[in-house]
């Protein structure tokens, strides 16, 4: 069976400084990782974050004793106070990712989560 990806939503921040725009695309896949199990992809900035059941929960168990969310540094856009990409994993029922996208002209960022229900949660 092939790979099938179907979009869930596409994200856009415009900063009316300079009149640029963050595109954060995101993609439900029918199979990524090495299990070929149904997963999210996030796209953003030429970068691509790959949410595969086996690495989510991973990074969940570890938000798990962080408190309750995860922070994905490595997997962010964070150079800058005022403008950013960030990635979070938090736990629940289901677990989700949440993205905030914020651009030099917004007071607030943009925050969205997606539902990650192939991965079980904590007890």
């Amino acid at each position: 069976m092939s790979n099938v990806k179907t979009p869930v939503r596409t994200l856009e921040v415009k900063d009316l400084e300079d009149g640029s725009v963050l595109r954060v695309f995101v993609e439900a896949c029918t199979e990524v990782g090495n299990q070929g199990r149904p997963g999210l992809q996030v796209h953003y900035m030429g970068n691509i974050v790959c949410l595969e059941p086996l690495m989510a929960e991973r990074l969940l168990y570890q938000a798990h004793k962080a408190g309750g969310e995860l922070f994905l540094a490595d997997r962010s856009w964070a150079v800058h106070e005022d403008q950013f990409v960030k990635l979070f994993l938090e736990t629940g029922t289901p677990p989700r990712v949440r993205i905030e996208i914020k651009t030099r002209s917004r007071s607030k960022p943009l925050v969205e989560r997606f539902d990650l229900p192939f991965v079980r949660e904590f007890e």
